[in-house]
């Protein structure tokens, strides 16, 4: 700010008390303005609102508008493409390559561009377990962003350890900096690079905080499994007899409200590694959608929509009252909030179980309203679906969705991130479900009685009761069903749940109508996996769908 008005910022007289010995000077960026490290979320806030970058609102979450991007910009993510990676990354659609003369290009423009201007510095560890832990660097030109990365990753609050805190991966995210695709070489004015060779990675042009936690999310799932470690887009919570549940899916499936489970414990919402030693979070802090959040189904999240230190994306707000609107989606679906891991009651403190999983759950979002609500897999069964992740794309969550759900195939329920081959990441899931005696599970959390549009959304009440007997062994003990296209078996009760809702055909008025359904989607199962196939051993190919006769 000093820049533009000879005035002090609120925390200009401590900017440098928390600084690490290894400088900005270290990443190239010289002849800056004030630079401010690692500002706790007090100090944060001022400068939040002292540069107009959010507004209080009523119990302290600070709401922030990300304007032009309110979710991914999944087509403008790159990786350079060097030698020490050339052979080891999965490219194509979400792993695009980008050539390491156009990164450094850029990159030298960016230095050129931040000189003169204030920054904010965060550092922050990833990974809970020690053995695995990551020091890392977020520098941002937003006072939002770095209390973003303090809400989101694992922050260091002893002052000798940051002193001589030194980064593995460096990321900066500077929202104002536009790339010109004539020049640098990019597909717009966005982009979000990673360089693996030189530990750094850049978000341009983009203010939607989600860039900087999946870009780190990346670069932990090309490094960890080399280490023998699954990296995995998932939520984890532990039970009061020590059973770890792992819950996969995409943005808007259920990972995180599903986690957040008053009778079980939450060990992250999103990220983790599977070690084999246990389970342990990436991050300190979660990231939740909120749109018509409900403090009936998802009480502990909808608590941290009243929490000092919430940061709230894209939510809308009476602007006298400055209460919040939760249901009001129109600056985008994807509104979020950003809150610290504590603000869960029922935490596990170290964010890590020295225990494996007793049960995997695979979350899909089926819009087409033909899949049970559960079904049992085999482990052979649970890789071809952890492959294939079916589910759907929900509204504002990737830039140029709309307001019907898209169906579509994420390897790993998690492609965009995935970095090796989807079947590294699907063999090292084997491995460990068949050497733990894992319990996997195929629940859907999209439509039933009919499609998007005629049926309705399956009732959390029941996914909950559905849940809660997988996990406690109630349902390990009463009566399946062989699904007659995907062979897996479906339960015929549940306590908790009507039977019919167990069975999809009979929610829907016309059974000719359903089977004609679940045939085409057997059919788009059958087409995805062919790009799979011939990285598959033939005991995974063969528990795929078959047609109707």
């Amino acid at each position: 700010m000093t820049k533009y008005f000879e005035i002090d910022t609120p925390a200009a007289g401590q900017a440098t008390e928390l600084a690490s010995d290894y400088g900005l000077e270290n990443h190239g960026l010289r002849d800056l303005d004030r630079v401010y490290w690692n500002l706790p979320t007090p100090a944060l806030y001022e400068e939040i609102v002292f540069r107009a970058e959010g507004r209080l609102t009523y119990q302290g979450p600070v709401v922030v508008d990300t304007g032009k991007h309110s979710a991914r910009a999944a087509a403008d993510k790159f990786i350079v493409r060097e030698h020490s990676t050339e052979d080891k990354i999965w490219w194509g659609q979400y792993n695009r390559p980008f050539s390491q003369d156009k990164f450094n290009a850029l990159f030298t423009r960016l230095q050129a561009f931040l000189q003169d201007e204030e920054l904010f510095v965060q550092d922050c560890y990833v990974g809970a377990d020690p053995e695995y832990r990551m020091p890392i660097r977020i520098i941002t030109e937003k006072a939002w962003h770095s209390l973003f990365a303090r809400n989101m990753f694992i922050t260091i609050r002893n002052q000798d350890e940051l002193k001589k805190h030194v980064p593995e991966f460096t990321l900066i995210a500077v929202p104002s900096f536009k790339c010109d695709p004539r020049v640098d070489g990019t597909r717009t004015e966005t982009a979000i690079i990673a360089d693996f060779s030189q530990r750094l990675g850049m978000v341009c042009y983009s203010s939607y905080a989600g860039e900087i936690k999946k870009t780190i999310f990346t670069v932990l799932n090309y490094l960890l499994p080399v280490q023998d470690v699954l990296s995995m887009h998932c939520s984890a919570n532990l039970g009061n007899d020590g059973d770890v549940a792992l819950f996969f899916g995409l943005s808007g499936t259920g990972k995180t409200t599903l986690s957040a489970d008053p009778r079980r414990r939450l060990i992250g919402d999103d990220e983790h590694g599977w070690s084999d030693h246990g389970v342990f979070n990436f991050e300190g802090g979660c990231y939740a959608k909120v749109i018509r959040l409900s403090a009936e189904h998802e009480p502990q999240i909808y608590a941290c929509t009243r929490r000092f230190g919430t940061i709230m994306e894209n939510v809308v707000y009476d602007r006298v009252s400055r209460r919040l609107d939760l249901d009001d989606d129109h600056l985008t679906e994807n509104t979020r909030c950003a809150y610290p891991l504590e603000f869960i009651d029922n935490l596990v403190p170290e964010k890590m179980a020295r225990s494996h999983p007793k049960n995997v759950i695979l979350l899909t979002c089926d819009a087409s309203g033909v899949m049970p609500p559960i079904a049992r897999l085999t482990p052979d069964q649970a890789l071809y679906h952890f492959i294939s992740g079916y589910t759907s794309k929900i509204a504002g969550t990737e830039i140029g969705l709309g307001i019907e759900p898209e169906i579509t195939f994420s390897a790993c329920f998690g492609a965009p991130f995935m970095v090796h081959h989807p079947y590294r990441y699907a063999n090292m899931l084997k491995e460990k479900v068949i050497r733990h005696k894992v319990n996997c599970w195929l629940v859907n959390t999209g439509w039933t009685g009919g499609p998007f549009g005629i049926g309705k959304r399956i009732s959390i009440r029941h996914t909950r009761a559905l849940l809660n007997a997988a996990l406690d062994g109630r349902l390990m003990d009463v009566e399946y069903r062989k699904d007659k296209l995907f062979g897996f078996d479906v339960p015929t009760h549940c306590p908790e749940v009507p039977d019919e809702v167990l069975d999809p055909a009979n929610t829907w008025g016309n059974k000719t109508d359903y089977w004609r359904k679940y045939d085409a989607l057997s059919a788009r199962f059958i087409d995805n996996f062919k790009l799979y196939a011939s990285g598959c051993p033939a005991e995974v190919r063969k528990v795929g769908p078959r047609r109707l006769d």
